[in-house]
C-alpha cells in the first residue's frame, strides 16, 4: 500500500497573534499577523461567514481558495493554508510589506515608460501563467499588486478569480476594468484579463483610467463605444498596444489571437525588455520600498480595528458551504 503524502499541520487562530488590519473589504479584513509556532509575518484574511453567504460570494469563495492552492509563481502571493472557526473563514497568506502599488502610483500621479514597462512586464507572466491553468483573474487594478521588500509585484486577491476552461457569464470586476463583453452580459474568456492589462498599463502612464466617469451606466458606455481620449506626451507605441488591447474586437484583441501573449511581449513597446530575466526577478524594480524591518506595516493605511474578538464559539449554521475551510 503506499503511503500517503504527510499533509501540513491544520492551523488554527491559536496559533497566530493577529497585529493590526491591513485592509478592509466588504466581508472581512486582513490583518498583519505573526505566527506563534514560526514568528513569521503573514497576512491573513478573514471573511465573516454571515456576510460571505448574505453577499452570495459562497462560491466565490471557494474558488479562492481552490485557485490559491494550486498556484506557484513569482508574482502571485502565495497562500499558506485555510481553516474556519463558527464565525469565519481564514486564509494565511504571504505578507507583501511594500503596500500596494496604487499608494505608490497616486503619490508619483504617473509613471514614465520604463516604470510601467516593468510592473506591466511582471503582471504580463502571472496573468500568462493563471491562464495556462485554464483560470481567469478578473480583477486586474493597481490596489491588488502588493510591492515584496525587493519592489516586485505579487498580485493579491483571488475573489474574483475562476477556473474557466472554455467561457463564463458572471458579471464581476471593477467598473472601470470591466471589458466590454462582460458589461454586454455575452460569454467570455481569458481576453478579458488582456483587457485589463490595457486599463492597467494606460492608468499607470496617465494617472487616471481610460474611461473615467464617476456615473457607471455613462462610464460602461464609453467603454463599449472603446473611444479613448490619448494624453499628448503617451509614446506612440504605448498608444499602439493599448489600442490592440483596449478594443472591444475580440477577433483583434492582443492576447487572445493566434500569438497570444506573445503578441504582447514581442510589441514594439516592450523592446529590450527580456522576459526571461524578468521571469528571473533579475531586473531591478524601480521602487524599491523602505521596509524597516520583517512585520514592518508603515506601507499600508491605518484602519479601525476590529471590534469582535474572532474565535467566539456560537452557532454555525454556515458550516457545510465552506467544507475545504
Amino acid at each position: 500500500m503506499i503511503a500517503q503524502r504527510q499533509s501540513r499541520p491544520k492551523l488554527k487562530l491559536a496559533d497566530f497573534h493577529l497585529l493590526r488590519t491591513l485592509g478592509t473589504g466588504s466581508f472581512g479584513r486582513v490583518h498583519l499577523s505573526q505566527s506563534r509556532v514560526n514568528h513569521r509575518f503573514y497576512a491573513i484574511k478573514v471573511l465573516k461567514k454571515s456576510e460571505v453567504v448574505r453577499l452570495k460570494q459562497v462560491e466565490h469563495t471557494n474558488n479562492e481558495k481552490h485557485i490559491l492552492e494550486k498556484v506557484a509563481h513569482p508574482f502571485l502571493v502565495n497562500l499558506w493554508g485555510t481553516f474556519q472557526d463558527d464565525g469565519n473563514l481564514y486564509m494565511v497568506m504571504d505578507y507583501v510589506p511594500g503596500g500596494e502599488l496604487f499608494s505608490v502610483l497616486r503619490k508619483s500621479q504617473r509613471f514614465p515608460d520604463h516604470v510601467a514597462k516593468f510592473y506591466a512586464a511582471e503582471v504580463i507572466l502571472a496573468i500568462e501563467y493563471l491562464h495556462s491553468k485554464d483560470t481567469i483573474y478578473r480583477d486586474l487594478k493597481p490596489e491588488n499588486l502588493l510591492l515584496d521588500a525587493q519592489g516586485h509585484i505579487k498580485i493579491t486577491d483571488f475573489g474574483f478569480a475562476k477556473h474557466v476552461p472554455d467561457i463564463t457569464w458572471t458579471l464581476c470586476g471593477t467598473p472601470d476594468y470591466l471589458a466590454p463583453e462582460i458589461i454586454q452580459s455575452k460569454g467570455y474568456g481569458k481576453a478579458v484579463d488582456w483587457y485589463s492589462l490595457g486599463v492597467l498599463i494606460f492608468e499607470m502612464l496617465a494617472g487616471y483610467p481610460p474611461f473615467y466617469d464617476d456615473d457607471h451606466l455613462k462610464l460602461y458606455e464609453k467603454i463599449l463605444l472603446g473611444k479613448v481620449k490619448w494624453p499628448s506626451y503617451f509614446d506612440p507605441w504605448a498608444r499602439d498596444l493599448l489600442k490592440r488591447l483596449l478594443t472591444p474586437d475580440l477577433s483583434k484583441r492582443f492576447g487572445n489571437l493566434k500569438g497570444g501573449s506573445d503578441d504582447i511581449k514581442r510589441h514594439r513597446w516592450f523592446d529590450g525588455v527580456d522576459f526571461n530575466k524578468v521571469l528571473r526577478r533579475e531586473i531591478r524594480a524601480p521602487y524599491v520600498p523602505q521596509i524597516r524591518g520583517e512585520g514592518d506595516a508603515s506601507h499600508f493605511d491605518r484602519y479601525p480595528e476590529e471590534s469582535e474578538p474572532y474565535g467566539q464559539a456560537q452557532s454555525d449554521p454556515y458550516r457545510e458551504k465552506f467544507p475545504d475551510f
